[in-house]
């Protein structure tokens, strides 16, 4: 979702669930397209009352109608889908792989994360930074549906540690008999009430420990259970997409005041983050490494300043500082002289 300042267009302005946490600004909803690589395909935009869940099966068919796309598998997050969209998914012969909400479905808590199993490990925990996050899976089949579980031991570590902090603030607070503390939602779940005061809820306490560094996926796909959670855990491509685009790329918020001008407003910015992605793909795979906003500071500084005498037209290019020649390298782009003539009027030659 995106803002605006303003009356937001004509029609495509609304007012909708605000993930930016402005309910008091009329917004539109963004879809961007990526493919495999996580290359920006296309775009789609709606009006900001649109719910993901009814954008998905529409935008799905075009797709398929607009690039000749025989097989689908929808990769979505825990609030995306609703069971109404998973039989309309499996009616229209679509694969999926879909997170799940763990506490609020009976049967993940009671069955899947009950079910005794031993995991498979996928990336070992690693003393390299730039390794991938410790990551163990097992499949569970409860009632026909396949179910993969999976185990993140760093996470789950910082869960723990995250909830002993909390539970520590709470039982000092409590001898304090301090009833504001319900207003809290990181204290109010571990609570219980009792007669006129409250206590620590240690089952409630135990239940949430079952949830340590875990995620719940559900698929109908043939993938093994390895795959489907790395097929899933690409979806940071998308969450990296549009906090650059909201970021990077400034494309929030948004002035102007008629559906077209939004419109190219969007669209440019969706030009500019396949620019930006090109680049990065050719520095990445030339091995040159940059942070973008340095990267384009440098650039920005590259400049031509044209001299013009009675008798020469010379051309003096500022000198290259910082990263910006590791992106004349990466597109090819061969580098001016420092000084060029472009005329010497005194020998006749242009």
């Amino acid at each position: 979702s995106i803002y605006f300042e303003g009356e937001g267009g004509q029609e495509i302005g609304a007012y909708g669930h605000s993930k930016d946490h402005r309910p008091d600004l009329k917004q539109m909803v963004v879809a961007v397209i990526l493919d495999g690589r996580g290359m920006p395909v296309c775009s789609e935009m709606w009006p900001g009352n649109t719910a993901d869940v009814k954008t998905l099966l529409p935008v799905m068919e075009r797709l398929r109608r607009r690039f000749a796309i025989g097989r689908v598998c929808i990769v979505a997050d825990r609030g995306m889908i609703s069971r109404e969209t998973i039989g309309e998914l499996e009616q229209g012969g679509a694969q999926y792989i879909l997170g799940v909400r763990m506490r609020r479905q009976k049967e993940i808590t009671e069955e899947v994360l009950s079910r005794a199993g031993r995991y498979e490990e996928v990336h070992p925990k690693s003393r390299d930074k730039k390794a991938p996050s410790p990551l163990k899976v097992k499949e569970i089949m409860h009632n026909s549906t396949r179910y993969i579980v999976c185990l993140n031991e760093d996470q789950a570590r910082k869960d723990a540690a995250d909830r002993e902090a909390i539970l520590a603030a709470l039982k000092d607070k409590l001898k304090q008999g301090d009833k504001s503390l319900v207003g809290n939602k990181g204290y109010r779940k571990y609570l219980k009430s009792v007669g006129s005061g409250f206590l620590i809820d240690e089952k409630k306490v135990k239940e949430e420990s079952r949830y340590d560094g875990k995620w719940v996926l559900t698929t109908n796909t043939q993938m093994n259970a390895r795959e489907t959670a790395l097929q899933y855990k690409q979806l940071w491509m998308v969450e990296q997409v549009f906090r650059t685009m909201k970021t990077i790329l400034t494309t929030r918020p948004i002035y102007h005041k008629c559906d077209e001008t939004i419109r190219g407003h969007i669209f440019c910015s969706f030009l500019s983050l396949i620019l930006m992605k090109e680049l990065q793909n050719r520095m990445e795979a030339r091995g040159l490494k940059a942070e973008w906003a340095d990267l384009i500071n440098d650039l920005e500084d590259v400049k031509e300043i044209r001299i013009e005498t009675s008798s020469k037209t010379v051309l003096l290019r500022t000198e290259l500082r910082g990263e910006a020649g590791k992106a004349f390298q990466a597109t090819g782009v061969a580098v001016p002289p420092t000084a060029r003539i472009i005329t010497d009027k005194g020998n006749g030659t242009p």
